[in-house]
């Protein structure tokens, strides 16, 4: 009786002008809100008799959540809001340090931060956890490749080199960092290995041919300056219209290619310049051990080295 007269039935439908509508009962406005009218509604008992309501109620006005939730036995109260103009990490821990200043509270509650947030946090987690398998594996391969753990070190320089640009050019998009910043870190550290490993590959092969190292340097840079920068280039002007595009999806896009730009613009031009640096001080190191004991034409390698 109550349910009906204050939130209403739909008991039947109407036809009018060729469209259907709900038939609801319930008391007219201004009875709904009046606690008298509410108070004498008159309920059925179950011996046919018809009493007030107040006579089995006490109807008066307070404050209360029209519905219930419950999750995991638990009731739950959605407290949601939206971010705009800054990022969702920063939004959550201000939160978070207010509430535990101004909240005190009861026995028994406790509060949960999720949504978005709770998979933007899951999802970071993944990201470092795989992307950190990811750069084990990236390590192993190279070794395998170049044959010198000092070589494998030397290629894995290049991976701060290139989060040197992905973080600056982060800060001057705003500073925010998200799960797709980190994707294009992941993508950024691929392409930047693959650039060393260009030239660590190169000079070794060089090395162990007898060439003296001063010229293996220099031939060996600029046998692979094309090649690295085509990969640049090509990977940089993928990532323009995607820095500089709108539209559905550039929440998500435009963080990643602003990292890759970015990053690419440091890692290729520090690789050119570290790299070379790093052989010219220590290349008898960086050498696998299989070449270091080639002998060509009566003369060890190390004499190229001195020269």
């Amino acid at each position: 009786m109550v349910e009906t007269a204050l939130n209403g039935r739909v008991v039947s439908q109407v036809l009018q002008e060729q469209q259907l509508f709900d038939l609801v009962v319930w008391l007219q406005e201004e009875a709904r809100n009046n606690l008298d009218t509410i108070r004498n509604l008159l309920i059925d008992t179950p011996t046919g008799q018809k009493i007030p309501l107040a006579q089995v109620a006490n109807i008066d006005y307070g404050k209360g959540p029209n519905t219930i939730n419950r999750e995991n036995v638990s009731r739950l109260i959605v407290v949601s809001a939206n971010v705009s103009g800054r990022d969702l990490g920063s939004v959550v821990d201000e939160i978070q340090n207010r509430v535990r200043q101004a909240v005190q509270l009861p026995t028994g509650y406790f509060i949960q931060y999720g949504g978005q947030f709770e998979s933007e946090q899951r999802a970071t987690q993944n990201l470092l956890i795989y992307g950190g398998l990811a750069i084990v594996l990236i390590a192993v391969l190279m070794y395998f490749a170049v044959k010198s753990v000092a070589a494998m070190l030397a290629i894995l320089i290049n991976l701060p080199l290139a989060l040197v640009g992905g973080i600056f050019s982060i800060a001057i998009g705003g500073g925010i960092i998200s799960v797709a910043s980190l994707v294009g870190f992941i993508t950024l550290f691929g392409v930047a290995t693959r650039n060393g490993l260009l030239l660590v590959d190169n000079y070794n092969n060089k090395l162990a041919g007898g060439i003296p190292l001063r010229q293996v340097i220099f031939e060996g840079s600029m046998e692979r300056l094309v090649a690295i920068l085509m990969t640049a280039l090509t990977s940089a002007l993928g990532m323009i219209p995607l820095v500089i595009g709108t539209g559905a999806g550039k929440e998500i896009l435009q963080p990643l290619a602003i990292v890759v730009l970015g990053g690419l613009f440091t890692s290729t031009a520090l690789t050119l310049l570290v790299l070379p640096a790093l052989y010219a001080k220590f290349g008898k190191f960086l050498l696998p051990k299989l070449s270091r004991s080639v002998v060509e034409d009566g003369k060890a390698i190390w004499e190229g080295f001195e020269t």
